[in-house]
C-alpha cells in the first residue's frame, strides 16, 4: 500500500513539474504585485509605441517591389502585394501567447526586417496570401523542431555566416529604402536593381520627401544618442527636476520611432491640402477575420494551389524558420543574464506564435533585439508586458488606422535605414582580420551573396561554404609525428598521434601520412589516446548507424594500412585506442587484434619507455 502511495506521489510531482515547466506563467503569477504591474505596463506601452511604426514599415518592406513608374504610393502598396495593416496584425496575438508560455521577460516577438526582406519576392509574386501561408508553415517547422529537440541545428550557423548575412541583409534593406526616402519609383527586387533604378530615375527625386527623410534620420540618431543622459530609474543624487528631465530624455530615446512618426504625420496632415510628401495611404480599419491560412490563392488571374505556393517558396521555406530561430535564441541568450535557456520551450512558443498568428493574417515573426532592448531598459519584470504591447496594437487597429493615411513614406524609410545602421556589424571585419583571417572567406562569401543573390540564397551559400570548411578540417586533422629509438635495437619508431577523433574523410590522409614515411625496419605507431568513441552529438541527430558506417570505413583503411606497411618491411602498432574502438576494428578484421597495445599493460613505465619497448 505504501509503495503505491509513493508511486502516486512521485507521479503527481512529475506532472506538476512538467506543467510548471511548460506553463511558466503559473510560477510567477501567484506572486505578482501592483508594483510589478506598473513596471510591466510602462515597458509594454513603451515597446508598443515603437512596434507600431516598425510593423507598418516592415509590411511595406515585404511588399514594396517592382513599382510601375508613375504609380501613386497608395495604389502601389496594393499592387506590390502587402498592405501596411498586415504589419499591425503581426503583433495581435504574440504578446498573449508569449506571456503564458515564454521564459524570457525581456523578449518581444513581432515582425523583423530580415524576415521581411526574405519575404519580399514571394509577396510580390503571390500577394498577401503568400506571407500568411509562410507564417503558418514556418510556425509548424519551428514548433516541430522545438518539440523533438532539434533546435540545436541553428548552431551550425557559425558567427562568420551570421555576421555576413546580417551585414548583407542590412545593406540590402537600407538600399531598398533609399528609393522610398527620395520618392523614386522603379524596380527594387535586389541590391543591383535597386541602385540601377536609383541612377536611372534620379531625375524623379522628390525634394521634400528627401528633405523629410534626411532630417528624420538625423533626428532618430540624435534621440538614440541622448539616452546616455537619462534613465527611467529615479536617482537619489539628482534633484527632482534633473530626475524628471532624465526620465523624459530616456523615454524620448526609447520611443524615438514613434516620436518621429508622430511629428511627420502632424506635418503631413497640416500640409494635406497640397501635400508635398508621398503618404502611406489608406490602412484598412477593423480587425482581421479569424480564419485558417490560405492554402491556395489567385493572383493576376492565375490560380496557385498549395503545392505551387510551397514550391515557389524554395529555400526560403527553410531559411525563414532558421533565421527566426537564430534571432530569437540569440536575443534570449543576450538577456538571460547567465541563466539556463530552455530552447525547447522557446522554439515551441515561437512556433505557436506563428501558427496562431497565421489565423489573423500575420507576417512571420521572431524575437526582436531592438524592441527587447527597449523592454529591458524600461524595467520590465515579467512576460505580461507583452500583453500590454499587444493590447496597444489592438487599440491602434480599432481607433487609429485613419491616422496612418498621413504617415509619410519617407519617415518610415528613415526608421528602417537607422535600424539597419545600428544592426550592421561594423566590428566583424576588424575582428576576423585580427583573430582569424580564414574566417573572412565564409564571412565575405555570405555577405556578397546576400547582397547580389538575395537573403535566402546568401544564407544557403554561406552555410555550404561553412560545411566545406568543416569537412576540410575533418579530412586534414592535425597529427603529432615524433621519432623514437627502440631500446631492443630493432630500429626506429615513428609515433603518429591524431589530436582528435578520426572521421572518415581523414582515413586516407592517415594512411598516406604513414606510407610517406621513408626507410626500412621502421615501426609505425599510431597512438589513439585522443581518438574518442561515438560522441553524444551524433546520437542526438539520430545518425548513430551512419556514424558507425563511417567508422567502419576508417577501420578498413587501418586494416589496409597494416598490410601495406608490412609490404614496405615496416611494422605497425596501434597504441592506446579505447576498447570500444578496438572492438569495432577487430569486428572488421580479426587480425588487427595483434596490433593493439595499451600503456596500462606496462605499469610504472613512461610513455617514451613503453614506446621504446614495443616489438
Amino acid at each position: 500500500m505504501k509503495i503505491c502511495e509513493k508511486k502516486k506521489f512521485w507521479s503527481k510531482m512529475k506532472v506538476e513539474k512538467f506543467v510548471k515547466k511548460r506553463l511558466p506563467i503559473i510560477c510567477w503569477l501567484p506572486h505578482y504585485t501592483f508594483s510589478t504591474l506598473l513596471h510591466d505596463l510602462l515597458a509594454g506601452l513603451t515597446v508598443g509605441v515603437s512596434e507600431i511604426p516598425q510593423a507598418i514599415a516592415y509590411a511595406l518592406l515585404a511588399g514594396l517591389l517592382n513599382l510601375p513608374n508613375g504609380t501613386t504610393c497608395e495604389i502601389s502598396l496594393f499592387l506590390a502585394g502587402l498592405p501596411p495593416e498586415y504589419g499591425l496584425y503581426s503583433g495581435l496575438v504574440d504578446g498573449f501567447i508569449y506571456a503564458i508560455f515564454g521564459t524570457c521577460k525581456d523578449l518581444n516577438i513581432g515582425p523583423g526586417s530580415l524576415l521581411s526582406l526574405m519575404l519580399q519576392p514571394h509577396v510580390t509574386k503571390l500577394g498577401p496570401d503568400a506571407a500568411v501561408l509562410m507564417t503558418f508553415l514556418s510556425g509548424i517547422i519551428i514548433f516541430t523542431l522545438g518539440v523533438i529537440r532539434l533546435g540545436f541545428v541553428v548552431e551550425f550557423l557559425s558567427y562568420p555566416i551570421i555576421a555576413g548575412f546580417i551585414c548583407g541583409g542590412t545593406i540590402q534593406v537600407g538600399s531598398s529604402q533609399i528609393k522610398s526616402l527620395m520618392g523614386i519609383s522603379g524596380k527594387n527586387s535586389n541590391f543591383l536593381e535597386c541602385w540601377i533604378s536609383i541612377v536611372t530615375n534620379i531625375s524623379e527625386t522628390r525634394l521634400w520627401d528627401t528633405v523629410l527623410g534626411v532630417v528624420s534620420i538625423l533626428f532618430l540618431i540624435v534621440l538614440k544618442k541622448i539616452e546616455v543622459f537619462g534613465t527611467l530609474e529615479r536617482r537619489p543624487d539628482w534633484s527632482k527636476t534633473r530626475n524628471f528631465l532624465g526620465q523624459l530624455l530616456c523615454f524620448l530615446s526609447l520611443a524615438r520611432s514613434a516620436v518621429t512618426v508622430v511629428i511627420g504625420t502632424i506635418l503631413s496632415y497640416y500640409l494635406s491640402a497640397n501635400s508635398p510628401f508621398q503618404l502611406t495611404g489608406t490602412v484598412i480599419a477593423g480587425f482581421p477575420t479569424v480564419k485558417p491560412p490560405p492554402f491556395s490563392t489567385k493572383t493576376n488571374a492565375t490560380e496557385y494551389d498549395f503545392a505551387d505556393i510551397a514550391g515557389s517558396f524554395g529555400v526560403s521555406l527553410f531559411a525563414i524558420p532558421a533565421l527566426a530561430i537564430l534571432e530569437t535564441v540569440s536575443v534570449t541568450k543576450a538577456f538571460s543574464k547567465g541563466q539556463r535557456i530552455d530552447a525547447t520551450q522557446e522554439l515551441a512558443t515561437l512556433g505557436l506564435c506563428n501558427i496562431v498568428g497565421s489565423f489573423v493574417g500575420s507576417m512571420p515573426v521572431n524575437g526582436s533585439f531592438s524592441r527587447s532592448a527597449i523592454n529591458n531598459a524600461s524595467g520590465v519584470k515579467t512576460t505580461l508586458a507583452g500583453v500590454f504591447t499587444s493590447a496597444l496594437l489592438i487599440l491602434t487597429i480599432a481607433f487609429l488606422t485613419p491616422v496612418f493615411y498621413y504617415v509619410p513614406i519617407a519617415t518610415l524609410a528613415s526608421i528602417l535605414i537607422v535600424a539597419m545602421l545600428y544592426l550592421f556589424d561594423f566590428k566583424a571585419f576588424g575582428l576576423f582580420w585580427r583573430t582569424k583571417k580564414l574566417d573572412l572567406i565564409p564571412f565575405l562569401t555570405t555577405f556578397i551573396s546576400t547582397i547580389l543573390l538575395g537573403a535566402d540564397y546568401g544564407l544557403l551559400i554561406g552555410v555550404a561554404v561553412n560545411i566545406i570548411f568543416v569537412l576540410y578540417a575533418s579530412a586534414r586533422p592535425k597529427f603529432d609525428i615524433d621519432n623514437e629509438k627502440l631500446s631492443n635495437g630493432q630500429g626506429n619508431a615513428v609515433v603518429i598521434t591524431p589530436k582528435d577523433t578520426l572521421y572518415f574523410p581523414a582515413a586516407e590522409y592517415l594512411r598516406d601520412t604513414a606510407l610517406d614515411l621513408e626507410g626500412d625496419n621502421i615501426t609505425v605507431i599510431i597512438n589513439g589516446k585522443y581518438v574518442r568513441s561515438i560522441d553524444i552529438t551524433v546520437a542526438k541527430v539520430n545518425a548513430l548507424i551512419f556514424f558507425v558506417y563511417l567508422l567502419l570505413i576508417i577501420f578498413k583503411s587501418i586494416a589496409a594500412l597494416s598490410k601495406e606497411v608490412a609490404l614496405k618491411k615496416q611494422k605497425i602498432v596501434l597504441l592506446d585506442f579505447k576498447q570500444s574502438v578496438i572492438r569495432v576494428c577487430v569486428g572488421v578484421d580479426k587480425t588487427l587484434n595483434d596490433f593493439f597495445f595499451n600503456q596500462d599493460d606496462c605499469e610504472g613505465e613512461t610513455e617514451q619507455t613503453t614506446i621504446s619497448s614495443l616489438p
